[in-house]
C-alpha cells in the first residue's frame, strides 16, 4: 500500500516515521526544510510528484486551519479510489468537507500531541476511529494503531466532538484560567511548577486549534460547569465554610476515583 503524508509538522513526522517501515511512504510540506530528516521515504518537493506517486490513502496531517483547504487542493487530482484521511482533534467542519466531496474517507484522532505525549511510548494513549469512515481506511488506521499498543475508540462524529468537549476544554479552560492569574513567583512550589509547566506546553500550540477546541458546539456547557464550580468554591472561601469544603473535597475525590478521607 501506498501511503502519502501532506504535512511535516510534528504528528505529520510522527506518521512518515512510524510507518515507512510497514508501507511505501511518501511526504510533502510547503516548507522543503522540513523533509530533509526523513529516511526510508520519498520526499515531494512539489504536488504534483505527490499526485504521480498515485496514493492509496492520503493522509492530511497539515495544522486544523488549513486542513479543508488542502484536501479542495489536492482532492481533485487523486485517483478515484484513494482513500482520504485526516486525524484533526475537532471533526465540526471536517465531517461536513466529507458529506459533500464524494469520495471515501476515514477520520481518526491519535488522543495525544507533541507537547505532553511521548510519542515514543504510545502504550497508555488512546485514539479514537470515526465510526462513519470506509471500512477499509478504518482497518488501516486500527491495525495502524494496534500496532502500536494504542487503546481504540470507536465513535461517530457527533460523539468524538462531545468526547472533545469535555477532555480538552475543560483542562484548556482551566489552564488559561490559572495563566491568567500568572505573576511574579520568586518561590514557587512544586505544584505551582508544574501547573506552570503545563500551561507554557499549551500556549505554545496554535492560536486556531485553542480556538476551535473552545468553540466546539459542546464545549460551553462543560467550561459553564467550571464557572459554577468556582461559584460554589468562591462562597465556601468567603463564609470561611471548613465543614462545606471538607465535604466539596470529598465530593471531589469521588469524581476521579479516589477513595474518600474520614
Amino acid at each position: 500500500m501506498r501511503v502519502a503524508v501532506v504535512g511535516a509538522g510534528n504528528m505529520g513526522s510522527w506518521l512518515v516515521e512510524s510507518l515507512c517501515l510497514d508501507y511505501e511512504v511518501g511526504v510533502y510540506d510547503s516548507n522543503r526544510s522540513k523533509l530533509k530528516y526523513f529516511f526510508n521515504s520519498r520526499k515531494f518537493l512539489y504536488l504534483e510528484e505527490l499526485l504521480e506517486f498515485q496514493p492509496d490513502i492520503l493522509i492530511n496531517a497539515v495544522s486544523l486551519e488549513h486542513t479543508v483547504d488542502v484536501f479542495r487542493e489536492v482532492v481533485p487530482s487523486l485517483d478515484k479510489n484513494c482513500i482520504i484521511s485526516d486525524i484533526t482533534s475537532v471533526k465540526n467542519g471536517i465531517a461536513s468537507y466529507y458529506e459533500t466531496c464524494g469520495r471515501r474517507f476515514v477520520s481518526t484522532h491519535p488522543m495525544f500531541g507533541p507537547t505532553f505525549a511521548n510519542i515514543r511510548h504510545l502504550s497508555e494513549e488512546n485514539a479514537i476511529i470515526i465510526k462513519e469512515g470506509d471500512e477499509e481506511g478504518k482497518e488501516f488506521f486500527r491495525k495502524f494503531y494496534k500496532s502500536l499498543n494504542l487503546k481504540i475508540f470507536d465513535y461517530s462524529f457527533k460523539e468524538h466532538d462531545q468526547t472533545i468537549a469535555y477532555s480538552l476544554s475543560i483542562p484548556f479552560s482551566s489552564t488559561l484560567v490559572f495563566a491568567s492569574c500568572m505573576k511574579e513567583q520568586e518561590a514557587p512550589g512544586t505544584t505551582f511548577r508544574k501547573h506552570f509547566e503545563i500551561a507554557k506546553g499549551l500556549l505554545s500550540e496554535d492560536d486556531y486549534l485553542l480556538s476551535e477546541i473552545l468553540l466546539n458546539p459542546y464545549s460551553l456547557e462543560q467550561v459553564e460547569g467550571i464557572k459554577a464550580s468556582l461559584g460554589e468554591l468562591i462562597e465556601m472561601i468567603k463564609a470561611a465554610d471548613k465543614a462545606g469544603l471538607k465535604d466539596y473535597f470529598q465530593r471531589l475525590r469521588g469524581n476521579i476515583g479516589m477513595k474518600t478521607q474520614i
